[in-house]
């Protein structure tokens, strides 16, 4: 795996969208934030396009993508938020130019299918971050912005960590190691079977997740379960479940009875609680690095970037 060189101030970072479309409201309190980390944004026509519920069409999506990576003068390329529409591009992305340009690229959720292949068509190293029209705009506590920083410009701490007052949890003991992996679950779940499909094998697997009940989390599950996707892994990290109760009237199995029934069965060692997916305060995490993952003493940390 490749690790692109890190962002620096003054660096010219391309803001793309290829997912849903940016609320006009939050457009320039984004791109503003991109500046006031020391970035010089350079906004790609997607970020202003609305096709539906689509940034555009996908060839116009598509082609900021290939555009951000082919151009010499962009050092970073930073999704600006999420929704739908990134797996509808595969086809239409350049792989081979991307590979050819490596440079830092951001995002998550939706994003999780451009980690994935980044990862294992390109061989390079991605950021699972927080994005600027979602987080940033707002501003950003002192320990999500700590860490997007570290991500961006190269700070190579080799322990990542919850919030102080926010533990991990072991779910089943052990030690793992791997090329850390993953992303959001419905993502990764919606690739089986494609030519974009997620590689677990040897690696330690990431997921996260937002918005769905139990039943749908059981269903996603159990279709990387049954892809063999959880056997091939040498770990499980799990992220923030975000807003991923049963509604009070549905007679439903809990969360943790769905992630135990149908994780332990596997083996693998399984951290909880880590503090990164749709949730602040939140962990950047480097996609594609050497991972060590300590379940029993709840640790996690990098051994090469």
């Amino acid at each position: 795996m490749f690790t692109p060189k890190p962002l620096a101030k003054g660096s010219r970072v391309a803001l793309i969208d290829a997912s849903g479309p940016v609320p006009e409201k939050r457009l320039e309190p984004a791109i503003a934030s991109v500046r006031a980390l020391g970035l010089e944004p350079v906004v790609f026509p997607s970020c202003r396009m609305r096709h539906g519920y689509l940034a555009g069409y996908d060839r116009e999506r598509a082609e900021d993508f290939n555009r951000a990576f082919a151009d010499p003068s962009i050092d970073g390329v930073i999704c600006i938020r999420g929704g739908y529409g990134a797996q509808r591009l595969m086809e239409r992305i350049d792989w081979d130019t991307a590979a050819k340009n490596p440079k830092v690229f951001c995002g998550y959720s939706d994003v999780t299918i451009l980690h994935l292949m980044l990862n294992q068509r390109c061989d390079l190293v991605t950021y699972h971050t927080p994005m600027p029209a979602t987080e940033w705009y707002a501003g950003l506590d002192a320990y999500t912005e700590r860490s997007l920083k570290n991500a961006l410009f190269g700070v190579r701490d080799p322990e990542l960590v919850n919030p102080p007052d926010v533990p991990m949890v072991t779910i089943a003991k052990g030690v793992c190691r791997g090329v850390l992996t993953g992303g959001n679950l419905s993502l990764i779940s919606s690739s089986l079977g494609t030519p974009y499909e997620i590689d677990t094998k040897d690696k330690v697997l990431f997921i996260e997740e937002i918005g769905e009940t139990p039943y749908r989390i059981d269903r996603m599950l159990l279709m990387i379960k049954q892809a063999g996707k959880l056997r091939a892994c040498t770990g499980i990290i799990l992220g923030a479940f975000t807003d991923c109760g049963a509604p009070d009237s549905e007679e439903s199995l809990t969360l943790h009875e769905v992630i135990t029934e149908l994780l332990l069965d596997e083996g693998k060692p399984i951290l909880g609680a880590v503090q990164c997916g749709h949730i602040l305060p939140t962990l950047s995490l480097p996609l594609g690095v050497n991972v060590s993952m300590d379940a029993t003493n709840r640790t996690l940390r990098v051994l090469e970037y």
